[in-house]
């Protein structure tokens, strides 16, 4: 748990605000306290989308669904403020580490301790079902593990299984990894597709990596509809119940009653050594104003930003990589030269390009740095969230702030082409290749997307961070990001010439990628109406999309002085 901040409101309706439990894409989730001593975990939404109808109309129906569905594994509705700014809703406290946290701080489960969280876990979604709710987006990070058994939260997206979505077309709403493939192909979301998260959530809690591997989303994505998921490792008798619930064909999976019957435990949850042991050491944080004798533990009720995936036209895989969160090296000084290397960038960054309706092009998604949840301690040369600190030293001198504009003054290495398999080429996939750049790495938990549809003459570039809201704002750091049409620009009439454009093309003001660190606001960037092409003292407007047909170049830039000192960190792209 955090201390408040300043922005932080003290009272919420009738409780005293004590800290903050995390940050999502909706708002913030706050520890309160009524008059009488009880705690509660507050979501209030945040005010910047609070006039937003579909962010007020999920927000209501998470209020009713939890309202609706009462059960030992679901955390209680106490009260809710719907009609008026600030809107909120008061929860029971869970205390207890999400399953996420627990598993990157832990290790994954030993079987019989995984089959034990398999059962309980179904046990949770019958109990749902019955209410004719599907959760619909379950995964490790929607987990809490309370002393008395798991806990599933963040019904924000929940919907009962004869409802219509709030979804708009052609999206899927979810998480890569763990949304089921008729959600991604169709956006059929029954208790089917619940169970598939179910089994990929078991997955995670089994190895210790992510499901379908890591990447894009479209990526991931991609290999949850066609390839086969990551048990290795996994004792037989658990691997086979997980392949069971992760079927492709929704027809084919065990509803919950059938896995709870086929896990086959003699024991309860609660008393297994392995998860007495992670809900024991969660990290107990003293609230404000209590005793001193009466810890009470961080829980995990952070509220996870909902990626919407690519739902009919999943890019193909580009690479899976095999190590697991448990595998990588902790984030300090004895890494950082690993940690801070730019991989080869050689293809591995997928794109999907709009076929007659608007959908997301690109999504870049970099590794995972969960901090270990709420209150966890943070590494040397990190942040409370686990990311790596500024990669300034401690003698350089701070940057005074970016300059108005980079300059087009160099030849880029950095090309986006479209696939040569025709499959992939029919869903606009390509890649990035290049290998003569100065190494440098974009800061960890950024996700990045470019939206083109096709036809259009625009296209769109945001930012935003995972896990935004968490921990101490970081330092500064200010990137541009560049946008090159397939040819150069005449720079006597700023239109395409017939030669393969060279340079940086056509750039945005530098901003700072953390300013909104606090809300977890996006940063979104419109072309061609925030960008220009900067020759010296010349400056062009840019060119609409539709003049200049092809394969287009999105570079990020990460600008660390002068309007000539800028470096490439991510490479995508999108044809038009």
């Amino acid at each position: 748990m955090d201390a408040l901040r300043p922005q932080d409101p003290a009272r919420i309706g009738t409780y005293q605000l004590l800290g903050r439990l995390g940050a999502g894409g909706m708002g913030q989730v706050y520890l309160g306290r009524s008059p009488g001593g009880r705690l509660v975990a507050v979501k209030v939404i945040r005010d910047e989308i609070s006039d937003h109808p579909e962010t007020l109309a999920r927000f209501r129906r998470e209020a009713a669904t939890v309202e609706t569905v009462r059960s030992v594994y679901t955390a209680q509705l106490i009260e809710a403020s719907l009609d008026a700014s600030p809107y909120w809703l008061a929860t029971e406290y869970v205390p207890g580490p999400t399953l996420r946290a627990a598993v990157r701080t832990g290790g994954p489960f030993p079987p019989d301790s995984a089959l034990r969280l398999l059962a309980a876990l179904a046990e949770g979604l019958a109990a749902v079902h019955v209410h004719g709710v599907t959760h619909r987006d379950l995964k490790p990070h929607n987990v809490i593990l309370s002393p008395q058994g798991p806990q599933l939260i963040d019904f924000g997206i929940a919907r009962g299984i004869e409802q219509s979505a709030l979804t708009p077309e052609g999206m899927a709403t979810g998480t890569p990894g763990y949304t089921a493939p008729e959600v991604l192909l169709g956006n059929e979301a029954g208790p089917a597709a619940d169970v598939f998260a179910l089994g990929a959530t078991l997955a995670y809690t089994a190895t210790g990596r992510p499901p379908f591997g890591t990447g894009d989303a479209a990526s991931v994505s991609y290999r949850t509809v066609h390839e086969e998921i990551d048990l290795a490792g996994v004792r037989p008798d658990l691997a086979a119940l997980i392949r069971m619930c992760v079927e492709k064909d929704p027809a084919e999976r065990p509803a919950p009653a059938v896995v709870i019957a086929l896990c086959g435990v003699d024991s309860p949850l609660a008393s297994d050594d392995h998860y007495g042991a992670l809900v024991r050491t969660a990290g107990a944080v003293l609230v404000p104003g209590a005793a001193t004798t009466a810890p009470v533990a961080s829980g995990g009720h952070a509220e996870p930003e909902t990626d919407t995936v690519p739902a009919r036209g999943t890019a193909a895989p580009t690479r899976r990589a095999e190590p697991g969160p448990a595998d990588r090296p902790p984030v300090g000084p004895a890494t950082a030269g690993t940690v801070g290397r730019r991989p080869r960038r050689g293809r591995i960054w997928a794109a999907v390009c709009a076929v007659a309706i608007a959908v997301p092009v690109t999504v870049w998604l970099l590794p995972e740095t969960d901090g270990g949840g709420a209150g966890a301690a943070a590494e040397p040369g990190a942040t409370v969230s686990g990311r790596p600190a500024a990669s300034r030293s401690a003698t350089e001198e701070k940057p005074k702030g970016p300059p108005d504009h980079i300059v087009n003054d160099r030849v880029s290495q950095d090309r986006w082409t479209l696939s040569d398999d025709p499959d992939q080429a029919a869903l606009g996939s390509g890649g990035c290749d290049t290998d003569e750049v100065p190494e440098s790495f974009p800061p960890s938990g950024l996700i990045s997307t470019v939206s083109h549809t096709t036809g259009s003459d625009t296209a769109s570039v945001s930012m935003r961070f995972e896990d935004a809201g968490e921990g101490k704002r970081p330092a500064p750091y200010y990137v541009s990001v560049g946008v090159r049409p397939p040819h150069e620009t005449d720079r006597a009439t700023g239109r395409p010439l017939r030669s393969g454009a060279k340079g940086i093309g056509f750039t945005s003001k530098p901003v700072d990628i953390y300013a909104h660190w606090s809300s977890g606001a996006v940063v979104r960037l419109k072309y061609p109406e925030d960008f220009r092409a900067h020759f010296g003292a010349k400056t062009l407007d840019a060119i609409p999309v539709g003049e200049d047909r092809g394969d287009w170049t999105v570079v990020i830039y990460r600008v660390d002085g002068g309007p000539k000192d800028y470096t490439p960190v991510v490479c995508n792209g999108f044809h038009a």
